[in-house]
């Protein structure tokens, strides 16, 4: 075990969850399969906050992934906390209705989202989401 490895086992995760990014959506970025809509968006969460944009267009639908995902404008963001308001599944559908605090040059902002999921051949993958204003 690499010093790195020994190290993300004692770092929260970006999630919010009471786990290590290790035990937590650590393990969903090493095999991509969140096992429910809920746990993908904290991962793809934890991915805008760690700069993962292979994990991020990995895990978008295929209908609606955009052929390039660019995080170098993202530097100046800084990832303040996540709260997830609502998350339900229904079959292959499911929905998550989250809030992300951030700031950009000092100035704190909120993305308030109802995302969208969609289940295929055992793996969810974000489809899109709206942002409310």
């Amino acid at each position: 075990m690499t010093a790195k490895n020994t190290q993300s086992q004692f770092i929260s995760c970006p999630c919010g969850r009471a786990a290590s990014y290790e035990k937590c959506c650590g393990t969903y970025h090493v095999n991509l399969a969140a096992p429910t809509p809920e746990a993908l968006m904290r991962s793809r969460y934890s991915a805008y906050v760690l700069g993962l944009s292979d994990y991020l267009m990995a895990t978008w639908h295929v209908s609606t992934r955009p052929t390039d995902l660019d995080l170098t404008d993202d530097a100046a963001v800084k990832w303040l906390g996540l709260k997830v308001d609502f998350a339900n599944e229904q079959g292959d559908q499911g929905e998550v209705h989250f809030v992300a605090r951030y700031k950009i040059g000092g100035k704190a902002h909120r993305l308030m989202e109802k995302s969208r999921f969609v289940l295929e051949e055992g793996r969810w993958f974000y489809l899109d989401g709206e942002v409310a204003e």
